[in-house]
């Protein structure tokens, strides 16, 4: 693809101050060990015991209160012989599960599905990525795919303001998604750092956890702005600040070189993808511009066709 300068216009949204009653990193950071490399409680399953391990899981939790909330009740989890259907099943239950411990043994089954599966995707390495300027140093990259299997070294959620994930069975948006793929520790972190926070998340601030079972090491997640029509002058600078906020808590951990970028409310949350493009590319330039050589690279990813010729026009290309 041609690659052409990045020069956007200086950003006409202003910084916004930081309200002193959002929680700060250091008030969460010890709470979800999140220093401590994720360590599975299994190796991961080769191909061919995957099956197994999914009915083991399913097996399990069969007694899980949560099957309820599948129309269901606990212990009648009928017997699923296609593996595609049950593993639909599976992420349904794990969705609209609450934060907490699983059943005895689930944490060693689901750990080596959820590590094999991974191990089946393929993985992009930004490293790898052309950079929208073209140039060896270049700084951002447009790449269009499955924000689950990015491999740098943190992903932006587009969470919601009870910070917990989406809890809608088979859900296609990118907050399902990244908690179906990291698995349910993540949704048990989100609600530490919720609990600490005694309250909803605000938009336009931003929180981090482990990635657990994505191949990248963070989740940085933030709530964007919720529009209805056309969006006015506050929901661009509240967008832009969810940009801004994520890469600065990004800023804040040494081992964090390369980010992968979410279109922040661009889905479930109507901002039209045409106007949301540039204020992303805008602030983000801004951002690099003022603290040259923090991140080797920050990947605009992006996952239809709209949303990527959306994100050409904002990079002039």
């Amino acid at each position: 693809m041609p690659n052409s300068p990045l020069t956007p216009p200086p950003s006409p949204f202003p910084i916004p101050r930081r309200d002193p009653a959002v929680l700060p990193l250091s008030a969460y950071r010890d709470a979800i060990a999140l220093d401590t490399p994720f360590t599975p409680a299994a190796p991961p399953s080769p191909a061919d015991r995957l099956d197994t391990h999914l009915r083991e899981t399913l097996r399990l939790m069969n007694g899980d209160p949560s099957i309820a909330r599948l129309g269901l009740s606990p212990g009648s989890l009928p017997e699923l012989t296609d593996p595609a259907t049950a593993r639909q099943v599976l992420r349904a239950l794990l969705t609209v599960r609450d934060p907490g411990s699983l059943p005895e043994g689930t944490d060693q089954e689901l750990d080596a599905l959820l590590a094999g599966e991974r191990d089946l995707r393929p993985t992009t390495h930004p490293a790898g990525l052309p950079t929208v300027d073209g140039t060896p140093d270049g700084r951002t990259s447009l790449w269009r795919g499955d924000i689950t299997t990015l491999a740098t070294d943190a992903i932006v959620n587009a969470a919601n303001s009870g910070l917990l994930g989406c809890f809608r069975p088979l859900h296609p948006c990118i907050d399902n998604a990244i908690h179906s793929a990291a698995g349910p520790r993540l949704r048990d972190d989100c609600k530490t750092v919720y609990d600490a926070q005694g309250a909803p998340e605000p938009t336009g601030v931003a929180k981090v956890t482990r990635g657990y079972h994505l191949p990248a090491r963070y989740v940085l997640h933030t709530v964007g702005p919720v529009v209805q029509g056309r969006p006015a002058a506050g929901d661009a600078e509240a967008l832009a600040s969810s940009y801004r906020a994520c890469l600065d808590l990004a800023a804040e951990l040494d081992d964090i070189r390369t980010v992968g970028l979410c279109a922040i409310s661009t889905g479930v949350f109507g901002y039209p993808k045409e106007d949301a493009a540039p204020v992303a590319v805008r602030t983000v330039a801004d951002w690099l511009d003022a603290h040259p050589g923090r991140f080797d690279r920050v990947v605009f990813t992006v996952f239809g066709e709209d949303d990527e010729n959306a994100y050409r026009r904002a990079l002039g290309e």
